[in-house]
């Protein structure tokens, strides 16, 4: 990239450098799939995260404790790991990086978001659907989680919890490329699920999981115009709290492998080549 090789070899080294060099990479795979692998990818990892809600709702149901069931939903991020599936805010680092890295477009990172959202929420809705129709006794359960979102309302506390969520979910994503090693990348899977079911946090896709198991029971105090007001601003949290709070903060730590792929956007232009949409 017309560099100076030494310096390149010494850059590469840092742990750092190195993992923004990964994001970059898989950026570059992940937004340039076509529109079915894209939606089959997104429905996947909500039914992946509707493994987790099975497991926190049987582990409350049955315990009655918050914090077991938090560490019971993790098994839906091990799930999205091992699994290869993917989630609307798992995208606030790595195809944000590489559009930044002018590796890709801005329309291709809509695209990409819009597209995986909307089948974590389709895939989830029938996953949860199939949950309460095949274990009733845990409809109780259901409505207490599902209503706890709403009614945090839509005023500061809500939208703090949102930012937070998207911290967690984007500085799991940062320490799983951090390494090549399945195992260490469980690590991080495990907590950051069990910091945002244990924790509550409000997290666009686990809360509209969580929100659709209490309307499927029918005894919902709430209905979708409430859901899709909470999803709403949850999403909105989660995407400050992801791209600002860690993925921009995390690229001053890395200012000379950006520099380098800004040096040479072809690639990103062949990326965002319109070809590549259907």
């Amino acid at each position: 990239m017309g560099a100076d090789p030494a310096r390149n070899a010494e850059v590469a080294e840092t742990p750092v450098e190195e993992t923004v060099t990964r994001a970059i990479d898989e950026g570059r795979r992940r937004i340039s799939r076509r529109t079915w692998p894209l939606l089959a990818t997104g429905l996947l990892g909500g039914i992946d995260v509707g493994t987790g809600v099975l497991a926190l709702l049987f582990v409350e149901h049955e315990t009655h404790s918050k914090l077991l069931a938090g560490l019971a939903f993790s098994i839906g991020f091990i799930a999205l790991t091992l699994a290869r599936s993917e989630l609307f805010t798992e995208d606030f680092l790595v195809p944000v990086v590489t559009v930044i890295a002018r590796q890709a477009r801005f329309r291709m990172l809509m695209r990409l978001w819009v597209g995986t959202l909307v089948a974590n929420l389709v895939g989830g809705w029938l996953f949860t659907w199939l949950l309460m129709a095949g274990f009733p006794q845990f409809a109780e359960t259901a409505v207490e989680a599902g209503s706890f979102y709403v009614d945090l309302g839509l005023g500061v506390k809500a939208f703090a919890l949102a930012v937070i969520g998207g911290v967690v979910i984007t500085l799991m994503t940062w320490m799983q490329h951090s390494t090549d090693s399945t195992g260490i990348r469980l690590v991080p899977a495990v907590t950051a699920g069990f910091l945002l079911a244990g924790a509550q946090l409000n997290h666009v896709v686990v809360n509209s999981l969580l929100m659709f198991t209490a309307l499927h029971t029918g005894d919902a105090p709430f209905g979708y115009v409430q859901w899709a007001q909470t999803a709403g601003l949850a999403a909105a949290g989660n995407v400050v709290g992801g791209v600002v709070l860690v993925t921009l903060l995390r690229l001053f730590q890395s200012p000379h492998t950006i520099a380098e792929e800004r040096a040479n956007p072809a690639l990103g232009v062949a990326v965002g080549d319109d070809r590549r949409e259907d």
